[in-house]
């Protein structure tokens, strides 16, 4: 369920404005809105290597997906137009209830709300065009259905995991396999960063990176995403 405004409150709009972008909760009702949707590169070192990047020598960066990328319990991930090498990412999911400047990091996980699997799944073809030319990602990374993911867990129930085993499965085979405490930069270090570059909000989400493994989906591939604590994400490309 999205929300639109009310009729009394259209008079200020020259169109009805689009639905608010949400997640669901898991075990309730409730929807979570999102606001801002930021992405941490390269932050498994594994994945850096297989990327060509030498992860010693990086600070981290961000990038960001539209709100809308998100879909929520989605089922299908159609395959997107003009591309034929998508790849998918197996992403821990953070959603954050406050926010805030300059937010240190021994304060950082105060403000997270909980946690969700998430594919960051990439038009790795147009990437790689836009790396060469030195230009941003957005066509790579921030197309519809780009960010398909599981309910949020809250952190009230399951905790702020560390550690963990977080993997992908493409037809039953294992594509992608990490554990949580091989991120580079680790959530409250990333959204204490992230704090001192934007005014975080209600509602961010902050996508924590990927594990190695990275490779293409193909139409009618099962995918199964997992980590351990939060949850099992499924889903047909099509």
């Amino acid at each position: 369920m999205n929300t639109v405004p009310k009729a009394a409150d259209m008079a200020a709009y020259v169109f009805t404005p689009p639905t608010q972008a949400t997640l669901s909760i898991a075990g309730t009702s409730e929807l979570f809105p999102v606001h801002r949707v930021y992405c941490v590169g390269r932050n498994y070192a594994a994945h850096a290597v297989e990327m060509g990047h030498d992860p010693d020598k990086e600070p981290p960066f961000f990038f960001q997906k539209n709100p809308d990328n998100l879909i929520s319990d989605a089922k299908e991930f159609p395959y997107p137009k003009a591309s034929s090498d998508v790849h998918h990412e197996i992403e821990l999911l953070v959603a954050l209830k406050s926010g805030g400047e300059d937010i240190s990091v021994e304060d950082a996980l105060n403000h997270v709300y909980g946690y969700a699997v998430s594919l960051d799944m990439t038009r790795r073809d147009l990437q790689g065009q836009m790396k060469k030319m030195g230009r941003p990602w957005e066509i790579g990374k921030s197309f519809e259905m780009s960010g398909p993911s599981g309910p949020i867990v809250p952190a009230s129930k399951i905790g702020h995991p560390d550690q963990g085993a977080i993997w992908l499965k493409i037809n039953d085979e294992l594509r992608q396999s990490g554990d949580l405490n091989q991120m580079i930069w680790k959530t409250a270090e990333m959204i204490s960063i992230l704090s001192t570059l934007f005014t975080l909000q209600p509602g961010d989400i902050i996508m924590t990176g990927t594990p190695a493994g990275v490779g293409p989906v193909e139409r009618g591939d099962r995918m199964h995403g997992y980590v351990e604590g939060v949850g099992d994400l499924h889903l047909t490309v099509t």
